[in-house]
């Protein structure tokens, strides 16, 4: 596993500290960001949940991002990513977090225009934590929000505020990109229900 383009190209990055964690392969990464720049999509502030490794957010430092957050529960995890981000020089412009993805989701107020979800496959609340994703304030109208998932998964068109753009399978692998929805404006930490009201 390595870095693929951007100014740590060929970058070897430090991998799984035990099967829990699966991380996209290179050759899915390489065409997650190749699906992402045929739609323009150039992301620069970034959250990676259920990092790993911090793979798919370590490339988009690479190929351009200012900063990135790395979210985990798990201690190994987060020392991996650690490491992965001083090899590449990334460490500087990145903070890794160690708590559940979604107590980082419910807690967190900073604002990010590109997300990863990458969580294990068997993973039965994925919908639900989309969502809430959705709802926060984490993201905004246009934020492009990237899941990574098994092909038997069955993935709605439209998941809360996230409208699917482009869905790609490759093998076992998939990924779906989905864009917060552009006609709902709202303020950073508003109330989804009160939201939902005004509709």
């Amino acid at each position: 596993m390595r870095v693929i383009s951007g100014s740590a190209r060929g970058r070897k990055l430090k991998g799984p500290p035990s099967p829990a964690t699966r991380p996209m392969a290179d050759k899915i990464k390489g065409a997650l960001f190749n699906s992402l720049a045929s739609l323009g999509v150039e992301p620069e502030v970034v959250l990676d949940l259920y990092a790993g490794t911090g793979n798919i957010g370590i490339e988009a430092l690479s190929r351009g991002a200012s900063r990135a957050d790395f979210v985990d529960k798990g201690r190994e995890q987060c020392a991996v990513i650690r490491d992965n981000l001083a090899s590449t020089g990334f460490d500087t412009v990145a903070r890794v977090h160690q708590t559940p993805v979604r107590s980082y989701i419910s807690g967190a107020r900073t604002n990010y225009d590109f997300v990863v979800v990458d969580p294990p496959y068997a993973n039965p609340d994925i919908i639900q934590t989309l969502e809430l994703l959705g709802a926060s304030s984490l993201v905004q109208s246009g934020t492009i929000v990237v899941l990574g998932h098994w092909p038997r998964i069955e993935l709605p068109e439209q998941i809360g505020r996230l409208e699917c753009l482009r869905n790609r399978c490759h093998g076992d692998s998939c990924f779906s990109i989905y864009e917060v929805d552009s006609d709902d404006d709202r303020e950073p930490a508003a109330d989804p229900q009160e939201e939902e009201d005004q509709a």
